[in-house]
């Protein structure tokens, strides 16, 4: 167990650098997110609020305020990288093959205002975090992300074989359930 552990920590210790691996780095697209409050036509709320786009390549700090204009303001969220993970591939190759590819901004309410937490391109994440009773909503994917996660798809996933199976006539009376 000692030794065991010792070569664990020498291999680590060796082949770490900052947390990344060698041949494990992802990719990272820098955006900034925006979202927009806009007036309800409800009873029950006055405003609604939802992410509106992603702004590609776009970097910075604070949100600021874009658009405020007939009870409709849009803010702008920089700061975010859209981080691609190869056992996601699957989720974003089912998202750029879709009619309409999108990037999933996962969000809260903090007080009065929506913020954006978190972006992906794998529906199948997006769909976790909706599962986990999350706030997720998409938004249009920008052709430069859509070419870059296709190309990254290309390069990455290789569909699971399909898996025969056989047709119950074959199967012995006895192990049929």
């Amino acid at each position: 167990m000692g030794m065991t552990f010792f070569i664990v920590l020498f291999l680590w210790g060796n082949h770490s650098r900052a947390g990344i691996m060698p041949g494990v780095e992802k990719p990272k697209f820098p955006l900034a997110v925006v979202m927009q409050r806009r007036p309800a036509q409800s009873r029950w709320a006055d405003v609604v609020w939802e992410p509106f786009g992603v702004v590609s390549g776009h970097q910075g700090e604070a949100a600021k305020l874009l658009v405020e204009h007939d009870g409709t303001a849009q803010w702008l969220h920089p700061g975010f990288a859209l981080e691609l993970h190869r056992d996601e591939a699957e989720g974003y190759y089912m998202n750029v093959t879709a009619p309409n590819p999108r990037v999933f901004v996962l969000w809260r309410m903090e007080g009065e205002k929506a913020l954006p937490l978190y972006v992906t391109a794998s529906s199948d994440e997006a769909a976790r975090w909706l599962d986990g009773g999350h706030s997720v909503d998409g938004v249009a994917m920008p052709p430069e992300i859509y070419a870059w996660v296709g190309d990254y798809v290309e390069k990455n996933y290789r569909p699971e074989p399909q898996k025969r199976i056989k047709p119950r006539s074959f199967v012995h009376p006895k192990d049929r359930v």
